[in-house]
């Protein structure tokens, strides 16, 4: 009992912009999140932006701080919004990727980028290079073979987040990729603005 009433103080002069007390409930927590959204996952890198992200986030409406009951079960679900926030970001992003292939009418349609099918397999192809030998294996089974993460998990031996993480850093390297060359990132922006 004491430490929750230790926890409704910290609360409360959080709420009034105390930053050592803010600082003691991310003590508190953040250890916690830290395993719970590892096995989630799968990335450190990931975990600890969800993690300060949610931190961010508690702090920016501190005021509301003093209207939560069970501060746990709140950042707890907060941490986990997070990341099926993330994962659906990925999704969105291999997607995006996905429909890359779909658009070369489109561009060449356009006199001022006359982009060639040529041109943009090998944006694609050099891009996809850059990645490490797992990751483009993950990415080749996922978008060219068509298999589902726990299906690549089973076939590698590795587990689903270890998956999801290749995919997370395969997609980011790509879109990395993708801004250092105007030609791909015009083609980007065009299937941007053609996806629903």
């Amino acid at each position: 009992m004491e430490s929750a009433n230790n926890e409704k103080e910290l609360l409360r002069c959080s709420a009034e912009g105390n930053e050592a007390a803010f600082a003691s409930l991310f003590r508190m927590y953040s250890h916690k999140l830290y395993g719970f959204l590892l096995r989630a996952t799968g990335s450190p890198e990931t975990t600890e932006d969800v993690i300060q992200d949610v931190f961010l986030k508690l702090w920016k409406d501190r005021k509301n701080l003093l209207h939560i009951e069970q501060f746990g079960g709140y950042v707890y679900r907060m941490a986990q919004n997070r990341v099926i926030n993330s994962l659906k970001r990925m999704a969105k992003e291999t997607l995006i990727l996905e429909e890359l292939g779909k658009v070369q009418p489109l561009v060449a349609a356009d006199t001022e980028e006359q982009l060639s099918q040529k041109e943009v397999q090998h944006n694609l192809h050099s891009a996809l290079n850059t990645l490490t030998p797992k990751q483009k294996l993950v990415f080749t089974l996922s978008r060219e073979q068509g298999l589902k993460h726990d299906e690549i998990a089973a076939f590698l031996k590795i587990s689903p987040s270890t998956v999801n993480n290749h995919m997370i850093e395969a997609l980011r390297q790509l879109r990395r990729q993708m801004s250092a060359s105007p030609e791909t990132c015009s083609l980007l922006l065009i299937v941007l603005f053609f996806l629903p």
